[in-house]
């Protein structure tokens, strides 16, 4: 699902926004285009270029952690393992 389906996600709708994200970012991950080491944008531009709340974000990149891709840094970032 792009960015753009992720905005136009019915909110009231059985979808869950926060796993779509995780969805979209897990893509970009096995796609290549983020690889090992790279940071993932913060919450607060994920919540600019998706159109979520900042728990969406928040949630969104728990759920990235539990599927073992990515690791959270306290006061550095997230980065793709």
């Amino acid at each position: 699902m792009s960015e753009e389906e992720i905005r136009n996600l019915e909110r009231r709708g059985p979808e869950l926004v926060y796993m779509a994200v995780a969805d979209d970012i897990a893509r970009r991950i096995s796609s290549g285009e983020l690889g090992p080491g790279d940071r993932l944008p913060g919450e607060l531009q994920m919540t600019e270029t998706y159109g979520i709340a900042r728990m969406t974000a928040s949630r969104a990149v728990r759920e990235l952690r539990e599927r073992g891709l990515v690791q959270t840094v306290r006061g550095k970032g997230t980065f793709v393992i």
